[in-house]
């Protein structure tokens, strides 16, 4: 590395990142808040979000099952989630203000969610694989599994990322 090749941001830098991740999920998205969203995994390689079931989130009060639109929010969530894990990594440069201000320019473009199994169980958790990031539009590949690991969704879904 050469004296004017800037340092990849630094282990304090990277902890406020997670944290500041972390806090955006869990508390400062207010509809991932009102799914209960929680991170369990801040990798860029595996991110994962859980979320426990709530009667709110049933979608057939016979079976309690869970809701449809929920399965479809989780993952859409999930898939943003890789995505500014990816872009953090990406630009390791960047300190957090920045990162999070990428992250404000981030929306769905297009979200296919494939129902294969139904929603029970007593948590869920979500993860995603970013497929394409590119400087305009970033593909990513979501799947959500319940807490015995039986896979109940996938998703596919294309975001603006500028």
């Amino acid at each position: 590395m050469s004296p004017d090749t800037p340092t990849p941001r630094d282990p304090a830098e990277q902890d406020r990142l997670h944290l500041a991740i972390t806090e955006l999920w869990e508390q400062r998205l207010s509809f991932n808040q009102l799914l209960g969203l929680k991170v369990d995994a801040l990798d860029p390689a595996a991110p994962r979000l859980r979320f426990d079931m709530r009667p709110e989130l049933v979608g057939h009060y016979l079976h309690g099952r869970l809701h449809g639109g929920v399965i479809s929010a989780v993952l859409d969530a999930t898939g943003g989630f890789a995505l500014t894990l990816a872009i953090a990594h990406r630009h390791p440069l960047e300190n957090t203000a920045q990162i999070l201000h990428r992250f404000g320019r981030m929306g769905t473009i297009d979200l296919r969610v494939d129902y294969l199994r139904q929603g029970l169980g007593q948590h869920f958790i979500a993860s995603a694989e970013v497929t394409r990031l590119g400087g305009r539009v970033a593909s990513t590949l979501m799947r959500m599994h319940n807490d015995e690991g039986l896979l109940i969704a996938t998703g596919a879904a294309s975001y603006i990322v500028s």
